[in-house]
């Protein structure tokens, strides 16, 4: 595996100089024919891609990604590529920044709100004509700003220069939602079927109430893309949409007056009855007793 921890890594592995010891534009035709090889990340990338190259792994999962594709990595993350033997000549251009660069900014506040960082399979960002153009100006931007020199302004308007451009990847990834539009209502409709499945067998009793990792991970998706896509879908994120399906599944059950209430609660995955009763009463109004003698 190769590690990149520093600026200077990246720089000296695509043929690149450094400009700013934290921060970086690359054009990957500058480097080497090479071939693929493991890569331990501790910078944040962002990687636009001009050709086709359908063997970059993250995970367990190829990336779908095509000519004009945003892939996001963010440290501590390893991404694989699948051949290893076959050269190939890298294409595209990238921005990579080391976590340093955010102390202190208004970036370094607002990073984690970017959710994209932590998608992973089949997740990146599908960029029209347009979007792709307008990233490589401000690629091209950044790239001028560095060759300016370091001096005490340089922090400020680089950070707030990537702030600019992850507020619109955020922009990109809300119309890919919308354009996606029927693939996402396929992974709402499994969302729905999973957790039919869940409560109607016994998973529930075994492993607890279901999570958004654990539906996240049986649909193939990260957890923080299926959270963004379902709040996208539904004006609700993915833990309420579970939560109201467990008062769904609920509001049946108590009226098997054979089990108390304490057993309905155990069946749904509740470690503590009192749990059941607190969200039962928060969502419907009534506490499960109450429901069940008065309906």
């Amino acid at each position: 595996m190769i590690t990149f921890e520093t600026i200077s890594d990246y720089n000296d592995f695509n043929n690149h100089e450094t400009l700013h010891p934290l921060v970086s534009v690359i054009d990957f035709s500058k480097a080497d024919v090479r071939t693929g090889k493991k890569m331990y990340f501790g910078l944040y990338c962002i990687f636009l891609k001009d050709v086709k190259c359908g063997d970059l792994i993250y995970g367990r999962n190829y990336y779908d990604y095509q000519k004009g594709t945003l892939v996001f990595v963010s440290p501590g993350q390893v991404v694989d590529v699948a051949n290893k033997t076959e050269p190939y000549q890298p294409m595209g251009h990238g921005l990579v920044f080391h976590p340093d660069l955010l102390h202190g900014t208004t970036l370094g506040k607002t990073i984690k709100s970017y959710h994209f960082f932590n998608y992973s399979t089949n997740e990146a960002v599908h960029l029209s004509d347009k979007e792709r153009l307008l990233v490589l100006d401000m690629f091209s931007k950044m790239n001028s700003e560095l060759e300016l020199g370091v001096d005490k302004h340089s922090k400020k308007l680089i950070a707030t220069n990537i702030e600019l451009f992850l507020s619109y990847c955020e922009r990109f990834y809300d119309r890919q939602f919308i354009t996606r539009e029927d693939v996402n209502k396929g992974i709402l409709e499994k969302f729905e079927v999973l957790l039919n499945d869940y409560f109607r067998g016994d998973l529930a009793q075994l492993i607890g109430l279901p999570t958004v990792a654990y539906c996240a991970e049986n649909l193939n998706l990260s957890a923080n893309y299926f959270g963004d896509l379902i709040k996208k879908q539904t004006g609700k994120s993915a833990q309420e949409f579970i939560q109201n399906k467990v008062i769904e599944v609920a509001k049946e059950r108590v009226f098997d007056t054979n089990k108390s209430i304490s057993e309905v609660a155990y069946e749904l995955g509740f470690k503590y009855p009192q749990h059941f009763n607190r969200l039962f009463k928060q969502k419907v109004g009534f506490t499960p007793n109450e429901y069940r003698n008065i309906s």
